[in-house]
């Protein structure tokens, strides 16, 4: 698995994490401390920032996974890849979207610029 690979499967090892110290971990885990995060909806900063914002989405969707779409595309210390957000229930994916992670030198994330591709209502 390259550095690239790796730091998509712990981004959404951490968007898909439970509440509590399992998404604490796992943010620790994907995020340098002074990652940011900006999308259409957010923009929030470092592991705290970073777990309001990853809770919040849990909680509007309870029940749904943020699931790889595709293949990551990867040059130098950037990631872009798609990605929707599926119902267990069903299978249904009423959010979709895509985003470009800059990584640290140590493989964690230092920066996430998300756009939204599909939303519910819109």
């Amino acid at each position: 698995m390259t550095v690239h690979q790796d730091a998509v499967r712990r981004y959404f090892a951490a968007w898909n994490a439970n509440t509590g110290e399992e998404l604490e971990k796992a943010v620790a885990a994907a995020f340098t401390e002074d990652a940011t995060y900006t999308d259409p909806l957010a923009a929030v900063s470092g592991h705290d920032g970073l777990t309001a914002a990853i809770s919040g989405a849990r909680q509007q969707f309870p029940g749904f996974d943020f699931v790889a779409t595709g293949t990551p595309d990867a040059h130098h210390d950037l990631v872009r890849f798609t990605w929707d957000l599926v119902s267990r229930a069903d299978g249904s994916a009423p959010a979709a979207g895509f985003d470009v992670i800059t990584l640290a030198e140590d493989g964690r994330i230092s920066s996430v610029s998300g756009f939204l591709d599909r939303l519910p209502g819109a």
